[in-house]
């Protein structure tokens, strides 16, 4: 009898058997996005005993403020990911245009997005921070480099996506159509061993997780949506759970139940979240755990972006917990 859980590898090439046309790509590309993130998880932990706290001193294609280790953390997914030679194009929230690879014929097979470091503002103060990724299937023709069509395509065309959650542990989090599964690291073994199996966020868990500190920004609907979700009888009693990070709310929300929204607002009309390195991936885990994903009218995995860099709003919860709340904005 198996004494030690499966390993992140072992989980996934055992759900490559059930695609006997795998040739193994996919397998390799899931391998360096984990190492990768052991990477990265290992400079998160000793950040304030070396050299990577603080700003870089540039801004990135959105204006925002580049931690060192956002900079780090990019380049250790880029270098990773292009020397398997299992991908065709990427793109990061850190870059402003996408990196675009040349592959032989039957290599290149995937286009990655990412967003190398969420929460990236919380680094020096030692709060959860997380890598967030999704994976297409290549568009354009193989042989030659890969182009904005493998990068600009719905979050429904998802091949995988997951997070890798740097906290208290460090929490790899990954779907490929078959459910979504969690796998905690062990660092003396240096693998991320399955912790969390066929994750199904449960119905109802009371927890709202939102940035208060906009409520003056919320037109009348979004105030009513949130009044509605805190009064409804079927959500109970009602706590507020707020980190700043993206990954370690959709987290939580994921495992204990409750809402996460960031919706649009005066400053930000169109979301804040980037559709194509975080409300998509996310939307696929979630709908893989059993819940519901909109911008608060429409699917998010039915969006599709015009350009790399197009933000959303974005709610993530239990279907009846989406619900409560998508009932009200409508209104």
């Amino acid at each position: 009898m198996r004494s030690q859980p499966l390993t992140l590898m072992e989980h996934i090439n055992a759900c490559q058997r059930s695609f006997p046309e795998a040739t193994g790509s996919f397998s390799l590309l899931m391998e360096s996005l984990a190492l990768a993130s052991k990477i990265i998880s290992r400079e998160v932990n000793k950040a304030g005993l070396g050299k990577l706290l603080g700003l870089a001193g540039r801004r990135n294609i959105q204006g925002e403020q580049v931690a060192r280790l956002d900079d780090f953390a990019n380049d250790t997914l880029v270098h990773s990911l292009t020397r398997g030679g299992t991908c065709c194009a990427l793109a990061s929230e850190e870059l402003a245009v996408p990196i675009r690879l040349p592959g032989a014929e039957g290599a290149g097979r995937y286009a990655v997005v990412f967003d190398p470091l969420d929460g990236s503002s919380n680094i020096d103060v030692a709060v959860s921070v997380g890598t967030i990724f999704g994976v297409y299937r290549r568009r354009s023709p193989e042989g030659g480099l890969g182009d904005a069509s493998d990068l600009l395509q719905s979050p429904g065309k998802l091949v995988a996506a997951g997070y890798a959650l740097y906290g208290s542990s460090t929490v790899f989090v990954y779907s490929a159509g078959q459910g979504t599964h969690g796998f905690t690291l062990d660092s003396g073994l240096g693998e991320f061993l399955l912790s969390h199996p066929s994750i199904q966020i449960p119905e109802r868990g009371g927890i709202l997780s939102i940035n208060w500190a906009n409520r003056g920004r919320w037109d009348e609907k979004t105030r009513r949506a949130v009044q509605a979700y805190e009064d409804a009888e079927e959500t109970g009693p009602c706590s507020a759970r707020y980190v700043g990070s993206m990954v370690a709310d959709a987290h939580r929300t994921l495992l204990c139940g409750g809402l996460f929204a960031y919706p649009g607002d005066t400053k930000n009309s169109s979301g804040k979240l980037r559709l194509l390195y975080e409300a998509g991936p996310m939307a696929f885990l979630f709908e893989q755990a059993g819940g519901v994903a909109t911008d608060g009218s429409k699917r998010i995995l039915d969006k599709t972006p015009d350009a790399l860099h197009d933000r959303t709003p974005l709610v993530l919860g239990a279907a009846g917990d989406v619900a409560v709340f998508a009932e009200a904005l409508a209104k």
